[in-house]
Order: structure tokens, then C-alpha cells, then sequence
């Protein structure tokens, strides 16, 4: 896996003072995308176990409220990210939210992306479509992308949204 960027102190990507990882490499060529340089899978730099740990003990900081993975296409991913994903759960156990142009169905229906998204709470979903952008939105870029609880999704059986201003689920 190669990452473009690590923003240490990231408000725009979720919730409180995040870590965010940009991820590169993504194949869905969406209009209009602001990470158009992310879209090739060898830019950046090579993820490796002193850049994970050095990432992990950062996100223990007591200000730092999550981290978000964002990319190019987090479900694109080889088995770096779930394993990453994993170890950021037994140390830290901190809440990770995730965007992807897949929607929550797509990603549920393949193995590898399903073990990915069971290590996340929050799922920003969904292509970014040009037409539905809508400067207002929190935390996505355009109307048609949904915030999703993924662990009560998950539960349910069916998709939950997530309610960031009240930090509570909402059923679909």
C-alpha cells in the first residue's frame, strides 16, 4: 500500500481533531474529483511497519478523537489497510471513520471490503456525482453520498445513518 499524505490534525474528515491518511490508488475516475493525483496506486510513499507505528502513536495522543481513511479508494486497498485497520483497534481502540465511492450495499457484497469496513465506525459512501455537489454538506462533497453507522448497519442488518450533529444513529 502507498499513502499520498497523513494529516496529524485533520477537522475537515469527520468528527473532532482527526488523523487522516490519504490511501493511494483508485480506479473509479469521478468527475470533478479533488484528489486526482491520488489516483494512482504507486504515488506517495510506500506504507511501512516504522510509518504504522509512528501513525498509532500519534493517533494515542489524548486530543486526537479519531482518524479517518480517506484516498484515493480505501476499498481498493491490498491486505495492508485491514491489517492496519486492525492493529489501530487493539491499540488504540479509537473510532475510525472511512470514504469510499462504493456505496455500503457494494462494499457488503466482497469479502475483502467487508473485512475492511468491520474495523470502521463511520462510512462516508458513495461516488462524488459533479451535479448533486453541495458546499453546505459536512464531512462529503456531494448531496448523493450518505454517513453511515456501520456497526449498527452492520447489526441490522440494513443501513443506519449517522447523525454527526447529535453523535446517534438514524434508521434508513
Amino acid at each position: 500500500m502507498h499513502y499520498a499524505q497523513i494529516r496529524k490534525y485533520d477537522t475537515a474528515n469527520g468528527v473532532g481533531i482527526r488523523a487522516s491518511l490519504f490511501v493511494s490508488g483508485c480506479t473509479h475516475k469521478c468527475p470533478g474529483c479533488f484528489n486526482e493525483e491520488y489516483k494512482q496506486f504507486n504515488y506517495g510513499i510506500k506504507w511501512t511497519a516504522q510509518i504504522e507505528e509512528q501513525f498509532i502513536e500519534h493517533i494515542k495522543n489524548s486530543y486526537v478523537q479519531g482518524i479517518t481513511i480517506i484516498g484515493g479508494e480505501p476499498f481498493q486497498q491490498d491486505e495492508d489497510l485491514p491489517a492496519l485497520l486492525a492493529h489501530i483497534k487493539e491499540e488504540t481502540n479509537t473510532n475510525i471513520w472511512i470514504y469510499s465511492g462504493y456505496t455500503y450495499e457494494e462494499i457488503i457484497k466482497n469479502a475483502h471490503q467487508s473485512l475492511i469496513l468491520s474495523y470502521c465506525d463511520v462510512l462516508v459512501d458513495g461516488k462524488f456525482i459533479e451535479k448533486y455537489k453541495d458546499i453546505r454538506l459536512s464531512f462529503r462533497g456531494s448531496s448523493n453520498q450518505r454517513l453511515i453507522d456501520v456497526q449498527e448497519s452492520i447489526k441490522n442488518n440494513y443501513v443506519v445513518l449517522y447523525d454527526y450533529q447529535n453523535n446517534s444513529s438514524i434508521a434508513n
